[in-house]
């Protein structure tokens, strides 16, 4: 069956609601554990079904954000979702407050009970306006994206459809369409900033509703942060800064003397040859016919993965029109299928976001097995090493998409790793201020963020892009608006998967696939250390891990 075939219903909130009552009832009236857990298992498959049809239908928007139906029942599902959720909660507080439940713990991974606490802690009926707002205001955000419109050089882009130019090696284009480009977001930026107040004032009220300081607690929590706070998140930023950023600020100096400038503009960072970045030699599908190859010679189980997607047309990856912005992996568990998601646009980047998301895809095709469906997958900064390390393992196969430049490519890809870190906490810690100060106005956020860029990112020259001297770049960043405090996890990851790199034993790759097949069932630390990796959070990690990498990027003849 093809992706095309996948049946989409709409649900009846009532009917939900109802359902949901009667699970509710059973768990709470059960005379012996079989009846208790017959339930369990019921409710699991009946929260399978409910799933993949709200995936389906958040899918099928994305690609087309204009489709009347598909806006229709995700306008719906925005409302409807956090309503549904105030049924779960009163069933998970069933099952946490059960006799059985010590019992079922036997039976569960702790992952899932870890989960269902921080639930309890996570909602309450007082915040389901806000939830509401907070996904209706998500909607809007993805929608003005895709409906961007730019005019360029006589033709009119997408911001998607855009960036192959901003990496043009002529350096009169890449400035005129960087310039364009970040003139959309200057045009827009009132229309942004409202929507981000609304965010993050939404998001504070929901915190004090439910008794926190700020969103900032509660934001970890909502996240599943199960085995690190603040404090751990804070350490590891200093590590970034004290050994991250000045490894970083050299390769920027590199890169500098390789096109042949004596200071790089924003416009530069993205290219890093002064003949142009490579690019895949063939379309997408050439691609993904080459992937199928590399997935086969990788392993046998990655060989059945990638037919799998191909033989049920689960990836949607070339830029279009109306087509909502960035990647991501999803997963449809009536059809124990995952989804790929892209804007591929003929660059570099669709290589890196095609192993990126298979990664994830291949992630949960090893785990889909798991039961209860909710440990399927594992926590953000965990599901992140699975696909950036894939970015890794698939290096020796680049031959097939870049031909020649495969060595460059690598280079870029190894030295774009290095480089992302101290951007990836930078959005962190703005993050972390934003929703520490809520009562900022639009103009002292904007302040924020310049001035963690220059100590984060300190190589920044935005000569004649004012928008971005003024603090306007986060707002490309759908992360920010969409899923706060998810960035950093990308950055954990990073490092894992460096760490992964720098291994060259026959074990390493046995050692990734059984991270995979564990899916959610362990908290981050304790999957790192299954892994066979050193925990990003720990002392000296960033140091050692930095080491092979800087003696890998010195070697090389770029």
């Amino acid at each position: 069956m093809k992706f095309n075939e996948y049946t989409y219903e709409h649900m009846d909130k009532k009917e939900i609601q109802k359902k949901i009552e009667g699970f509710q009832h059973r768990l709470e009236t059960a005379d012996s554990y079989a009846q208790f857990k017959a339930a369990f298992d019921e409710m699991d498959t009946y929260d399978q079904a409910l799933e993949s049809n709200v995936t389906l239908c958040q899918i099928r928007h994305s690609i087309n954000t204009k489709d009347p139906f598909y806006q229709q029942e995700n306008d719906y599902w925005d409302q409807v979702l956090p309503e549904i959720q105030s049924n779960f909660h009163q069933t998970d507080a069933a099952i946490l407050h059960s006799p059985y439940c010590e019992q079922l713990k036997k039976d569960v991974p702790i992952t899932y009970f870890l989960s269902k606490e921080m639930d309890q802690q996570t909602f309450s009926d007082a915040i389901i306006p806000e939830l509401q707002k907070e996904n209706e205001l998500s909607s809007k955000y993805q929608a003005l994206i895709a409906s961007s419109q730019i005019e360029f050089n006589g033709k009119v882009y997408t911001l998607s459809q855009l960036e192959p130019l901003m990496t043009s090696k002529d350096r009169k284009v890449r400035k005129g369409a960087t310039k364009a480009y970040w003139g959309w977001f200057n045009e827009h930026q009132d229309d942004l900033n409202k929507l981000y107040d609304q965010l993050v004032k939404t998001r504070d009220t929901m915190a004090k509703k439910l008794g926190y300081k700020n969103y900032i607690e509660l934001g970890y929590k909502r996240m599943y942060r199960y085995d690190y706070n603040q404090e751990d998140v804070a350490g590891y930023r200093k590590q970034i800064l004290d050994v991250v950023v000045p490894i970083a600020q050299q390769l920027y100096k590199r890169q500098a003397k390789r096109l042949g400038v004596d200071k790089l503009y924003t416009w530069d960072e993205k290219v890093e040859f002064k003949e142009g970045n490579p690019t895949p030699i063939q379309d997408i599908d050439g691609l993904c016919q080459s992937a199928l190859q590399m997935y086969q010679e990788l392993s046998p189980s990655t060989g059945s993965f990638f037919q799998f997607m191909l033989d049920h047309d689960l990836m949607d990856l070339e830029a279009k029109p109306n087509k909502a912005p960035g990647g991501y992996c999803t997963y449809i568990p009536a059809y124990q299928s995952p989804f790929i998601f892209a804007n591929g646009n003929h660059t570099n980047q669709d290589v890196e976001t095609l192993t990126h998301e298979a990664g994830h895809a291949y992630q949960v095709y090893c785990s889909k097995d798991i039961r209860p469906s909710e440990c399927i997958w594992p926590t953000y900064e965990s599901c992140e090493i699975h696909s950036m390390s894939m970015e890794f393992f698939t290096h020796p196969w680049m031959e097939h998409f870049f031909g020649d430049k495969a060595d460059a490519y690598r280079f870029a890809h190894v030295s774009g790793a290095v480089k992302f870190l101290p951007y990836g906490v930078l959005v962190d810690h703005f993050q972390h201020e934003v929703y520490a100060h809520p009562q900022w106005s639009p103009l002292r956020r904007m302040d924020c963020w310049r001035k963690l860029e220059k100590q984060y990112l300190p190589q920044k020259n935005y000569d004649e892009i004012p928008f971005l001297e003024n603090g306007g770049w986060w707002m490309r960043q759908l992360h920010i608006f969409m899923d706060p405090f998810y960035y950093i996890d990308y950055t954990l990851a990073q490092v894992c998967a460096l760490e992964f790199w720098c291994r060259k034993d026959e074990q390493v790759f046995k050692d990734y696939q059984h991270l995979c097949s564990l899916g959610g069932t362990l908290p981050f630390r304790q999957l790192v250390k299954e892994a066979g990796l050193i925990v990003p959070f720990d002392p000296g990690c960033l140091e050692k891990t930095m080491k092979p990498v800087c003696a890998w990027l010195e070697n090389s003849n770029y």
